[in-house]
């Protein structure tokens, strides 16, 4: 059976995807997020390994507090990286009537997309930037992974996605960013769920100093709640979801 590598399991997740949740945040990540919160999630090597039969197991340990909405969901790190485990956990999680979700970012092992989106309820979709200049920048990649994972999502994905944006204070924080925003969403309106700008916050710098990094945006304070708030909403105006 295919093996995983998990860094940590969150049993009452209520965020992260419908209802509550329990949330497997799987090890290694393609990505390296200037504001990257869980750094130690980025190396594929370290964590423990798993099976899908665990993954299983622990989901009828907690079925009874999923109720109507409730599931299962996957995060990391980069959960489309471990492409074949997480295919094969998520096909055996709908065998057994499970809600599932993914939390990710679009970059991963294209072998599986196919199967990875056919076995999914939910997409939680980190958008995290607007230009292959602004990936590059915030994340250290091209943006071509991300519209390749969309590409996939148009043949694929009969779910909703959650859309979501880290707003950093100087990088995104501003109309003209929003509107490049809502020109991404805006194919997939039959299939939002959710829009959500989430406000930069520096809770993570503590694990950047236990692990010997330096934290590349030091010098950025957290976003402003109430501005990020008022761009949400516009964002929302936009694509008449208000």
């Amino acid at each position: 059976m295919v093996i995983g590598r998990l860094h940590s399991i969150e049993t009452m997740g209520l965020v992260d995807g419908p209802g509550i949740r329990t949330i497997f945040f799987l090890q290694g990540c393609p990505l390296r997020c200037l504001y990257c919160h869980n750094p130690d999630t980025q190396a594929l090597q370290g964590g423990t390994e798993i099976t899908p039969d665990f993954v299983l197991s622990k989901a009828m340990r907690y079925k009874t507090y999923y109720r109507g909405n409730g599931g299962v969901t996957f995060s990391g790190g980069e959960p489309l990286l471990q492409g074949e485990f997480l295919a094969e956990s998520l096909k055996l999680l709908k065998e057994n009537g499970f809600n599932t979700c993914i939390d990710t970012s679009g970059y991963g092992n294209e072998k599986y997309f196919k199967e990875i989106l056919e076995n999914t309820d939910t997409i939680l979709l980190d958008v995290k930037s607007f230009s292959n200049q602004g990936y590059m920048e915030m994340v250290k990649q091209k943006i071509d992974g991300f519209y390749k994972f969309l590409e996939y999502i148009d043949k694929y994905f009969n779910g909703k996605i959650w859309f979501r944006h880290v707003m950093v204070p100087g990088f995104t924080d501003n109309k003209e960013s929003m509107d490049k925003l809502v020109e991404i969403i805006e194919p997939y309106k039959d299939k939002i769920g959710r829009v959500e700008i989430l406000p930069y916050h520096v809770m993570g710098v503590g694990k950047y100093k236990e692990i010997g990094k330096e934290y590349q945006l030091k010098d950025v304070p957290a976003m402003n709640k109430e501005k990020a708030a008022m761009l949400e909403s516009y964002v929302r105006s936009k694509l008449k979801l208000i």
